[in-house]
């Protein structure tokens, strides 16, 4: 585990969380983007990093490895459907 405010994720080394991983979820807001990582489809790199990354540059948080998805920001429901909990 790493701290982020002791130890921030920068953009440059965002991208090596996704190694093993077949699936990112970013919550934006209300909005959560679902990526197939194994799709020949799949967003370049830099699409990538840019919704992983705050404007400041840092890896947005929460960021939670579950299983093979790779799950980025704060959205209730998406946590609950990642988790399998209720969303109330």
């Amino acid at each position: 585990m790493r701290s982020a405010s002791k130890e921030p994720v920068r953009a440059d080394e965002a991208l090596t969380l996704l190694d093993g991983m077949t699936e990112l979820r970013v919550a934006k807001g209300k909005k959560v983007v679902q990526v197939d990582l194994s799709a020949p489809d799949r967003p370049p790199d830099d699409e990538l990093v840019k919704l992983m990354v705050s404007r400041w540059g840092k890896l947005r948080a929460p960021t939670l490895k579950v299983g093979t998805t790779l799950v980025v920001g704060h959205n209730q429901e998406m946590l609950a459907a990642v988790f399998g909990t209720d969303a109330g």
